[in-house]
């Protein structure tokens, strides 16, 4: 499932093919408000931003969610606002806030029982309003103060058995051996998220390993940043021949250009639909005899 912050790259992510998409809480901190993942954003920044990429696709999104943005209270508010921005599901996160990136080092987590409160908060919130909305348990116990990997499978099959998650999220297991263990042992379906030695296990490899799925958070966005700021020196160096190499390279592309591939020409066809059925005849606008800038898109 690739991963990132915008309604475009999950409308890209659609075009492809994928059957899903994942809004990460450190892409939307980053590039929303150019801020580290460190617990800075809160809940309606998330909300908003889920909503905003639920209604502009048409694949199920799975939102981070951190760490519930509270207590265990918190938590049933929180999970019933994400059901009605209309994503697929969320994770819970068992970091003491304010919580790091589950990719870097000074974290700590909270008591498993008070991690199992949350997910049972969380469990009573869905199925009040939405028995389909699911809960993942993230599990960030490998790799913070004091955390094993013995702990983490601990406390992700109580997540299961007594907290009630739909699946878990096991994060930086260091081994392919680990991650099997931990897909057989658990009584849910798993996303091991690999923290070990590079390189990390192929899609094949995660299949014979027992993985339900694999996260890549970044996908769309630290592929996109690099290809920014090598546009942007390229662009100060050698100005428009910069971008005209650049559109026609986007044109020459085997999968077509991105910019006619997210779904914004559809949206534009039926926006001049709407205007032919229901505008008055003398307030419809003049697409033949009206033009923009012919070289902007690729």
């Amino acid at each position: 499932m690739p991963g990132g912050f915008s309604p475009v790259a999950a409308k890209l992510a659609q075009a492809a093919g994928y059957d899903g998409f994942f809004m990460a809480g450190s892409q939307t901190a980053l590039y929303l408000y150019g801020l580290p993942d460190v617990g800075f954003l809160g809940l309606r920044d998330m909300v908003d931003n889920a909503r905003r990429l639920a209604s502009g696709c048409d694949i199920p999104i799975f939102s981070d969610g951190d760490t519930g943005y509270g207590n265990a209270v918190t938590v049933y508010y929180t999970v019933q606002e994400f059901i009605r921005a209309g994503v697929a599901g969320m994770s819970i996160e068992d970091q003491e806030a304010p919580k790091k990136s589950g990719t870097q080092a000074g974290r700590r987590c909270i008591s498993v029982e008070e991690a199992i409160g949350k997910l049972q908060a969380a469990v009573a919130a869905k199925k009040e309003i939405d028995p389909d909305f699911m809960i993942c348990g993230r599990c960030d116990v490998i790799g913070a103060e004091g955390g094993t990997y013995e702990e983490a499978l601990e406390r992700s099959i109580r997540y299961v058995k007594e907290g009630g998650a739909d699946f878990i999220w096991l994060n930086n297991v260091l081994s392919r051996e680990q991650a099997r263990e931990a897909c057989a042992k658990i009584p849910a379906p798993v996303i091991p998220h690999y923290g070990g030695e590079p390189p990390p296990p192929t899609a094949e490899e995660w299949r014979d390993i027992g993985a339900a799925g694999v996260l890549y958070p970044a996908m769309t966005t630290s592929i996109g940043l690099q290809a920014v700021w090598e546009f942007l020196n390229d662009f100060k160096e050698r100005g428009q021949a910069a971008q005209a190499e650049w559109s026609a390279r986007s044109r020459q592309s085997k999968w077509g250009s991105a910019s006619r591939q997210n779904g914004l020409a559809l949206s534009l066809d039926l926006i001049r639909e709407l205007e032919d059925q229901y505008l008055p005849k003398d307030l419809q606008r003049d697409y033949e005899n009206t033009f923009g800038h012919r070289t902007f898109m690729p």
